[in-house]
């Protein structure tokens, strides 16, 4: 996601910062806090807030240890008129326990806090029960968490609660349940919650489990009292569920849509069976989660019938439904556009763009917008939309030249902001923007002239939100304005008929302004459509038209509706959200907005969801070869899984039948800018959470699902997430990897990427998360992007041109997708901020305009090829780490094992260093691989090992083999000839760091 930045002008319209003034303190209120820290603390100190006031200095004021009661900790806390706070806790040396980014929020009174949960009881005081003898016996569903000691931790109703973790569930169940009968005294009801003794817990979300006296039953979060003993002898499952209904068939060309209305069971349905009879294939049975399936690439005008059964976790399948008859028609006609290259996105490295700061090959589409003077772009002569398609494909050579073979560009469509040139300001998502076309170079013809060259082109795209004024075609808001001596030179008059155009801008002088309002109109568009001084029909917006109390800079009065805010009601909740994120990883960052230019779609609307699936499916049509999806993390993967990635695989296997539809390549933007495997605890909020389908089924209605899927798979926790082994070898030996599990869309691998201050911190890192993603080889790989550097830093990599070669070296050689930011070829902007908005030039930030560096011509031969060069191109080219860069294509490209291999570091000696295979059909690629220092690989396969670096040849007999490396960003790739699969030899010839 681009950092999204508010117009100079505009920012005068934020509200005025609320003064809190502090209440008598003729009430005061109080709150006891009882805290034990989940490992040994010498010291703890508390860091709060009042509700309404201010925190504390960091780190906070001690707690008191409590005498007798090892390990807890109290703070007796006077808050004067507030009736709570929110609070934090830490050692005083640098480690927190802050709920996991979320900080705790405690009311008055008595507030227990341990291991991520807070009670309100004193746990350093024993109460003991009223005389009685009731008991409670509880039963825990472990469902998938892979627990070795379950415990539980409860209160009888007027009693105290246990000492954590509480008492182990030791009593003797069955499969997949475990138990405990405790004392209750004279209580009937008690609270309990869950755990396993190292820190992980299920308290029903916050809210404890309210458990009755006699035999309970937890299970998903459901309980049920006055159980029957799940581990009763359970007769045998023979009941089949019942028979699905309503079965339903649409054809589109040669592929058939089925639906059927949900079957049920005692115990529930796991599937459905699907049976297809007709065509050359005779009968063929497919299997399906849910109560639908896409049946594609079938023969043209042929006859098909269809019957769906349900089965059950026994294996009962229910009758067949009613047969469903078919004709499919003719096959699809030829793509609208174009088509995708195809293949393995793996054998790509990818070259990442802005579009208009790359290469400007037509002046007459630059724009300045209404920020180029106050930005300080005009005094630069560098109006933010300068390059174009135009320009990049003047250039597709500088980029094969460097040996790339895709180019991911950042978003195409119509966007419409006062500063919107990076395109995460969509608009009008069916328009591509003629900020970025020309006669003879629109964005079709930048399709087919990169494929034409062998480059595929990634396109970004964004389904989480749309401009500041809506999505032209679904909802544009009016807003408040007037022509009233102040704000005169924001609103353009209205025209008929006219529509917004980027293109016709006001550029002259209005005499009828002064001079500051002149430049604040300089550069902007029409936008006589959008505003409106007399209350709309139909206007939903509160207090339309009242001043709000604020003033603009120039001292003009701020109005309601004046400016967009998901809680002004100027959007309808039916198509956008209605509230602001406040927790960064809570169920909120899912669905409300991120920042008052971002208007957040209702993606669980299936108006919005038909918007952006129709939106997208035309850049499907003209050919784009995949999609880098902006924001992933702020839509649910329940929503992506059951909605966006089906339908666009649906329209994908439509246009290219089953097989090539799986090598459109879709990764994600889940910003997990954290440096550890699990973003601060949530898995929801972790990148390789949406590389997975969904491992149980939720009822239709989105929002509702979406809140369920955060809930259940929160609950379960990081230590109850499935895992793979599909990016590791078995030993030496590759195995084929098992893809029924996943989702659909790949990721950018944030862990690398947030831990790249070094090679070796970045592979450690890496390979601690690939067994939680479904296939690590599909990740996207870089350094820094358009929005950050390594560490969540704000500027351009700067560790130095040693530190980018041996970062290149690994990312060319180690799994994933390598992908470069455009000039980091020449360390480009190093340690410039990336991006600062309209307050600075954009040519002091990592966006700067690269044209200057590529000027001239060059051509192509081949990937890392160039032929000739002149101008500053030819300059450019002769960079050190553009003669790397290129070196690193052409190894890679010439070993499958280094695209598409797994990888296992077992046997292996060095600090970044693995081997690597990939076996499939006639192709067996083996290679050992080492990074600036040398290493020892045991274990291996004999036979001779050919080095592509510097064409060593070593013939290994007792499976050990060492290389030699003593230069940092050098590198060896150790071959094993194979029969059928010779070792390259040497490829490419010496530079400044592979020799």
């Amino acid at each position: 996601m681009s950092r999204k930045w508010l117009s100079a002008v505009l920012a005068a319209l934020a509200a005025i910062p609320l003064v809190v003034t502090p209440a008598s303190a003729a009430t005061t209120n109080s709150v006891t806090v009882f805290y034990k820290p989940s490992s040994s603390w010498s010291t703890v100190n508390i860091h709060y807030a009042p509700t309404g006031g201010s925190w504390t200095t960091v780190p906070g004021v001690p707690m008191t240890a409590v005498t007798d009661c090892a390990g807890w900790y109290r703070k007796d806390i006077d808050l004067g008129s507030a009736t709570g706070m929110q609070t934090t806790f830490t050692n005083g040396s640098g480690t927190w326990d802050n709920n996991s980014g979320r900080n705790y929020s405690v009311g008055t009174g008595v507030v227990t806090i341990t291991g991520g949960v807070v009670t309100s009881a004193d746990p350093c005081t024993v109460t003991t029960p009223p005389a009685g003898d009731n008991t409670a016996t509880v039963f825990y569903a472990q469902g998938s968490r892979n627990w070795a000691t379950v415990y539980l931790h409860y209160a009888p109703t007027g009693g105290a609660w246990t000492t954590v973790p509480g008492v182990a569930m030791n009593e003797t169940a069955c499969t997949g349940w475990v138990k405990k009968t405790v004392e209750l005294g004279a209580a009937t009801t008690l609270a309990a919650t869950f755990n396993n003794g190292s820190g992980s817990w299920d308290n029903n979300n916050g809210k404890n489990y309210a458990l009755n006296a006699g035999t309970s039953t937890v299970k998903d979060g459901v309980v049920t009292g006055d159980a029957t003993d799940p581990c009763s002898a359970v007769p045998a499952d023979t009941t089949a569920p019942s028979t699905p209904t309503g079965l339903t068939a649409s054809v589109d060309h040669v592929t058939v849509t089925l639906g059927w209305t949900a079957s049920t069971d005692d115990r529930g349905v796991t599937g459905y069976q699907i049976t297809r009879s007709g065509g050359s294939g005779g009968t063929v049975v497919l299997t399906s989660g849910y109560n639908s399936y896409i049946d594609g690439s079938l023969a043209a005008q042929t006859s098909y019938g269809y019957t769906v059964r349900a089965v059950d976790a026994a294996g009962n399948l229910s009758a067949a439904s009613a047969t469903r008859t078919v004709t499919t028609g003719d096959a699809p006609p030829a793509a609208a556009g174009g088509e995708m290259l195809g293949g393995d996105p793996r054998k790509e490295s990818i070259y990442f763009v802005l579009t208009a700061r790359f290469y400007d090959g037509d002046t007459s589409n630059d724009r300045g917008g209404s920020q180029d003077i106050s930005s300080g772009n005009a005094a630069n002569h560098d109006p933010m939309f300068r390059g174009d398609f135009k320009g990049l494909i003047d250039k597709l050579d500088y980029i094969k030249g460097l040996g790339f073979s895709a180019i991911w560009i950042t978003p195409v469509v119509l966007n419409r902001s006062d500063y919107d040139y990076h395109g995460y300001h969509g608009w009008d998502f069916f328009r591509v923007d003629p900020r970025l076309e020309s006669p003879g170079s629109t964005y079709q013809d930048l399709i087919d002239k990169a494929h034409a060259k062998g480059l595929k082109i990634f396109q970004d795209v964004v389904y989480n939100h749309s401009s500041r004024w809506g999505a032209n075609g679904l909802f544009v808001p009016k807003v408040w304005g007037a022509k009233d001596g102040q704000w005169d030179w924001m609103y353009s008059t209205k025209v008929d008929g006219q529509q917004y155009d980027p293109l016709a801008e006001f550029h002259g002088t209005d005499p009828t302004l002064t001079a500051a309002q002149n430049q604040l109109a300089q550069g902007r568009a029409y936008n006589g459509d959008l505003w409106s001084t007399t209350e709309p029909t139909g206007n939903t917006c509160r207090n339309w038209g009242v001043a709000n109390g604020t003033y603009s800079p120039q001292g003009y009065a701020n109005h309601n509706c004046q400016w967009p805010s998901p809680t002004s009601g100027m959007f309808p909740s039916t198509l956008y959200h209605q509230c602001w994120i406040g927790n960064w990883e809570g169920e909120d960052s899912r669905s409300c907005w991120l920042a008052d230019d971002l208007a957040d779609f209702n993606t669980e609307n299936p108006v919005v969801q038909k918007y952006l699936i129709d939106a997208y499916n035309k850049y499907i049509d003209m050919g784009v070869d995949g999609f880098r999806v902006d924001t992933a993390v702020h839509i649910p993967r329940v929503t992506w899984n059951r909605r966006f990635l089906p339908a666009l695989q649906q329209h994908l296997i439509q246009k290219y039948g089953a097989s090539k539809a799986q090598d459109f390549y879709v990764f994600g933007e889940v910003g997990a800018f954290v440096n550890d495997k699990w973003n601060r605890g949530s898995v929801n909020h972790s990148a390789q959470f949406f590389t997975w389908k969904e491992r149980r089924t939720y009822v239709d209605d989105d929002v509702q699902a979406a809140l369920d899927q955060y809930n259940y798979e929160e609950q379960l926790g990081t230590g109850n997430q499935p895992v793979s082994t599909n990016a590791f070898l078995n030993g030496n030996a590759y195995h084929a990897p098992d893809h029924s599990q996943f989702s659909g869309m790949n990721i950018i691998d944030m862990r690398m990427h947030m831990n790249f201050s070094d090679a070796g911190n970045a592979f450690r890192n890496g390979k601690d998360s690939d067994d939680s993603v479904n296939d690590a080889t599909y990740n996207a790989v870089y350094v820094d992007s358009h929005d950050y550097g390594p560490n969540k830093s704000s500027t351009r990599y700067t560790g130095g041109t040693d530190a980018w070669a041996e970062n290149m070296s690994l990312m060319w050689t180690f799994r994933g997708i390598p992908t470069l930011y455009y000039g980091s070829e020449i360390e480009f902007q190093a340690g410039k901020q990336i991006d600062c908005g309209p307050s600075c030039p954009l040519a002091t930030t990592g966006r700067a305009y690269y044209g200057d560096h590529v000027d001239g011509s060059v051509t192509a031969s081949d990937y890392s090829v160039v032929s000739s060069a002149t101008g500053a191109v030819a300059g450019t080219l002769t960079q050190p780490l553009v003669k790397h860069v290129q070196r690193l294509n052409q190894i890679r490209r010439a070993i499958p094992a280094l695209q598409m291999g797994q990888y296992s570091t077992d046997g292996v000696s060095g600090d970044i260093a693995y081997k690597r295979r990939y076996t499939s059909g006639s192709v067996d690629s083996f290679a050992l691989v080492t990074v600036s220092t040398g290493a020892t690989f045991t274990g291996i396969p004999n036979g001779t090992y050919t080095d592509a670096v510097t064409g060593d040849v070593k013939t290994v007999t007792n499976g050990t083999l060492t290389a030699s490396v003593s230069a940092k960003g050098d590198l060896r790739v150790y071959v094993l000839a194979l029969p059928g699969n010779p070792a390259p030899g040497k490829v490419g010839a010496d530079g400044p760091y592979l020799r």
